[in-house]
């Protein structure tokens, strides 16, 4: 495994706890970096890891309107495009049973230029017909995938409406059964699938999601899409978190790219805990701890959480390996203006945080008619999107709702928004910025890199 990237982990936070303090903060920032693999049709820049695709489009009824299959057979190609030689795949047809289109057989075939092409020609012969049961189209990748277990397994999934054919029961089963056993990245193309729905699904299978109003965006969206996962070089990394007797994790999010919380995902018993958080290339990520820890004395310093990146054992090589490791050290003081301080990624990621959750709370209830609520919770969102600096989710605000003052968020809700501007909205509350510098690490050592090739501590 000498061809894994070099991972670091950076830990910002305030150390200093004041007398009878027990919460800490602390951001993780974690970085993959080394030679990436070449793209596709290349000769490979360093060692290539073992990889498999699978493109699951949409081919229900609904798709034949609106421009919405021709747009997505361009996606499929497009995508094909990007795969590197030797790489094995698939092209699926979802619809009440999802149907092979290439290759013939429930299997994966090889990418060269040959299959590459004869994909590319089945892909031009797909029709829409049928309903929406998205739980049986992952059920199936989760087969096709099942002869290639050390690859690392992603799927593209379009759809453009609701999961109407199979009972919300089955489509959880589904998720239950692929967790961990691939990434998945969701996209909903015009304004009839469900938020809800796609978020869900992309949590569980540790993807992304995200709303496309127009098909004819698909093309760039697959083909970036497709370029990422080729450019990943790990599969199945850990986040691996140690707390001392008595200390307890209060939650874990992922911060960037995009919110989400970890924090109910923790496998382990007693002092350790182990989160997954997906396969890795060249790439930044940001969490957020939170740890509660026994009040200590004055004076005194504690280790509050021992952070590191696992990469697994397998069946052929059972050993984990440890990639980087840090600390988030804690001491208490009597000095208000150290326990006091602010630590500035802290406080950008807190508002990022609420950012998401005043959107969501606020086009709920917008949703379901409750316009006081909706009102207080988007104007906070306004708010917040200023404090973070976040210009995207700041126009999409301006989109939904007047702002009256900036200042206090204070708002009137907008009488015709379109569908597409409010699932956007939704869709993209999660997606968030980085801080606009980068806050020097407190003076407590204690974060390292750990090369690929050393072991874990298990």
């Amino acid at each position: 495994m000498s061809d894994l990237p070099e991972f670091t982990i950076r830990v910002d936070h305030n150390p200093h706890l004041p007398a009878g303090g027990r919460e800490t903060h602390a951001i993780i920032g974690v970085e993959a970096t080394g030679e990436a693999s070449a793209s596709a049709g290349a000769g490979p820049a360093g060692p290539v890891t073992e990889a498999a695709e699978i493109i699951i489009i949409d081919a229900s009824g609904s798709m034949s309107y609106s421009g919405k299959m021709a747009a997505a057979k361009r996606a499929a190609k497009a995508a094909l495009n990007v795969l590197r030689d030797g790489v094995h795949f698939a092209v699926v047809a979802g619809a009440n049973q999802p149907r092979m289109v290439y290759p013939q057989g429930r299997r994966l075939a090889e990418v060269s230029a040959a299959s590459r092409r004869d994909a590319a020609n089945a892909v031009s012969r797909l029709d829409a017909a049928g309903g929406t049961a998205i739980g049986s189209w992952l059920r199936l990748a989760d087969e096709l995938f099942t002869d290639h277990p050390h690859a690392l397994r992603h799927t593209i999934l379009l759809t453009d409406g609701k999961n109407q054919h199979e009972t919300e029961r089955d489509l959880d089963k589904a998720l239950a059964q692929c967790s961990g056993r691939f990434v998945c990245d969701a996209r909903g193309v015009g304004t009839d699938w469900d938020v809800a729905e796609l978020r869900k699904i992309s949590s569980a299978l540790l993807g992304s999601f995200l709303d496309v109003p127009d098909p004819q965006d698909l093309e760039d969206d697959f083909r970036e899409m497709t370029a990422m996962a080729m450019g990943k070089r790990v599969a199945d990394v850990v986040l691996r978190v140690w707390t001392p007797q008595h200390a307890e994790v209060r939650f874990l999010k992922q911060m960037v790219p995009v919110v989400e919380d970890l924090t109910d995902r923790r496998t382990g018993t007693g002092l350790i805990g182990d989160y997954p958080i997906g396969a890795w290339g060249n790439e930044d990520r940001e969490y957020h701890l939170c740890v509660e820890v026994p009040a200590g004395d004055i004076g005194r310093q504690m280790r509050a959480a021992w952070v590191k990146l696992i990469v697994p054992g397998t069946r052929d090589d059972p050993a984990e390996r440890e990639l980087a490791a840090g600390n988030v050290l804690v001491e208490w003081t009597d000095d208000e203006a150290k326990s006091t301080r602010i630590n500035g990624r802290v406080a950008h990621h807190t508002g990022q945080s609420e950012l998401a959750e005043a959107i969501q709370e606020g086009l709920e209830a917008r949703r379901v008619g409750d316009e006081e609520t909706a009102t207080a919770r988007l104007g906070r969102a306004v708010v917040l999107a200023g404090k973070v600096g976040n210009e995207q989710i700041a126009g999409l605000l301006d989109r939904v709702v007047d702002v009256i003052d900036l200042e206090s968020g204070t708002v009137r809700l907008k009488r015709d928004v379109s569908k597409a501007d409010e699932m956007s909205l939704d869709t993209r509350s999660v997606r968030t910025v980085r801080t606009a510098q980068r806050v020097e690490p407190e003076s407590h050592p204690g974060t390292r890199a750990t090369r690929p090739e050393s072991r874990g501590e298990g």
